[in-house]
Formats: structure tokens, C-alpha cells, sequence
């Protein structure tokens, strides 16, 4: 039997070897350091599925109703509902199967993370601009409306139903729409490493970037939707963590948001 004051070689090396990784840690730039979790695609198809059944839910219970007869309360739900509840998913599969949000989705409060945030969220703007001119060129002036500006479209809102459905556009949907995408998607394609980290995280932004635009079900305006989401990815690719996508996803969306809710209060013509 070896004395409580024995020297343990092993012992020594490995806790050498934590000391210096701990050391280490604060100098990485993208947090890839977190702790494992145990969820992965699995849990992203879970939460994609669960915001088309609520969206399939929503239309059900809409009925055959048109863009133009659906009641304001009715349009607010539709666009709320889903990507809440999926996010709220996705949040919960992070607590039970992982180490909850923080660690698995990399949320973190940094300011430079906000910084980096808003150049890429102004490079987004820029990228928002041009890419719709383009692409109302293309497919002309009466296709280049997306689902949510043909909901408002000709419907005059109460000023508190137009401020919750810009808030939400704003600021709420953003944040849960990173959530899903650039948070749990993301996670999965960084467990699975694809050969490096650099390389996982590469992936991570190409198929989110992807997904995120397939997943509007706005197959004409798939392209756009990819040119928007390129500088929202970067954000978070160039960070590691997922604030700087959010700060970039909401304010690209800041002038859409803004000109709904003009065009919902009757102040700017449709």
C-alpha cells in the first residue's frame, strides 16, 4: 500500500495536462472547447418537425381562408407559433440530453461578439439590397413578395397587433430562428467533426446556410434567402458562438420588419 504523501506520476501529468488547458481556454476565439452533448441530427428533425406540424396545425385550423380574409389574430399566430414552439424544443432538448443552452447552443454575452455582429448584420443589409433588386429583376415585380408581406399585404392592423408582429420580426423571431439553425443544427454538424474542427465548423455553416433557406418553404425565393443567410453564418462561424449570428440576423431584418409595419398601419402603400 502507497503513503497518502506517494507521488503519482500519472496523476501528475494528467492534472499538468488540465492545468494547461484551462490556462488555455479563455485565449480560444470560438468556444470550441464546451462540454459534450448527446444530442445531435436526431434532435434538430425532432424540432424542424415539430414547427411544420404546428405550421400544418395553424393551417388547418385557418381553414380555406384567403391572404385576404385571415383575421389579424390568425396571421399573428401563423407566424408566431411555429418557430416559438420549435425553439422552446430546442432549448428543452439542450437541458435533458446535453448541458443546457449556454454550453450546447454557445450562448454567451459578449460585447465583441455584438460588435462583430453588427459589421456582418451591415454587410447583410447591403447584401439584402442588392440581392433583391437582382432577384425582383428576375422573377418580376408581382412574385417578389415574401409569405409574411402577402399576409400584411391590403390588411390594416391595430396599432398593438402591427408593433407585436414587428418586435417579433425584429427581434423575437431572429433569435429563435438561430436557436434552431445556427444553434442546434449547428451543434450536430460540429459533433460529427467531419475530420477537424475547422473543417466541422465549415460544415456546420454551409449546411446551416443551406437549411436555413430550404426551410422557409419559399422555394422561389430560395436564392435570396441564401444570399441573406450567408453574412448571419459567417457572424457565428467567426465568433463560435451564437450571439454575433442573432445581433446579425436581427438587424438585416430591422428594415423588412420596419416596412411591414408601415405597410400594416396603411402609412406606406403595398
Amino acid at each position: 500500500m502507497r503513503s497518502s504523501d506517494s507521488q503519482d506520476p500519472v496523476g501528475e501529468v494528467v492534472g499538468a495536462g488540465a492545468a494547461e488547458s484551462a490556462q488555455a481556454q479563455p485565449h480560444e476565439p470560438s468556444g470550441i472547447h464546451r462540454p459534450t452533448h448527446r444530442w445531435g441530427f436526431g434532435a434538430f428533425l425532432f424540432v424542424e418537425g415539430v414547427l411544420l406540424a404546428t405550421a400544418a396545425f395553424v393551417g388547418v385550423f385557418i381553414g380555406e381562408a384567403t391572404p385576404e380574409t385571415i383575421p389579424v389574430r390568425d396571421v399573428l399566430i401563423g407566424t408566431m407559433a411555429p418557430t416559438m414552439l420549435a425553439a422552446l424544443s430546442a432549448l428543452a432538448i439542450t437541458k435533458i440530453r446535453g448541458n443546457g443552452p449556454l454550453a450546447d447552443l454557445s450562448l454567451a454575452w459578449r460585447w465583441d461578439d455584438v460588435k462583430v455582429g453588427l459589421k456582418f448584420g451591415a454587410l447583410g443589409l447591403v447584401c439584402t439590397v442588392v440581392g433583391v433588386l437582382v432577384w425582383t429583376q428576375v422573377v418580376g415585380e408581382d412574385n417578389a413578395t415574401s409569405a409574411i408581406g402577402a399576409l400584411v399585404e391590403d390588411k390594416p392592423m391595430s396599432v398593438s397587433a402591427a408593433v407585436t408582429m414587428f418586435v417579433y420580426l425584429w427581434l423575437l423571431g431572429p433569435i429563435c430562428e438561430e436557436i434552431i439553425y445556427r444553434g442546434l443544427l449547428w451543434g450536430a454538424a460540429e459533433r460529427l467533426g467531419w475530420g477537424s474542427e475547422r473543417w466541422g465548423r465549415f460544415a456546420a455553416f454551409v449546411l446551416s446556410t443551406a437549411v436555413f433557406a430550404v426551410s422557409h418553404l419559399e422555394p422561389l425565393r430560395t436564392s435570396l434567402l441564401i444570399v441573406i443567410a450567408i453574412p448571419i453564418g459567417l457572424a457565428r462561424l467567426v465568433t463560435g458562438r451564437l450571439l454575433g449570428s442573432i445581433v446579425a440576423h436581427q438587424m438585416n431584418n430591422f428594415l423588412p420588419a420596419l416596412a411591414i409595419l408601415l405597410t400594416a398601419l396603411g402609412v406606406l402603400a403595398t
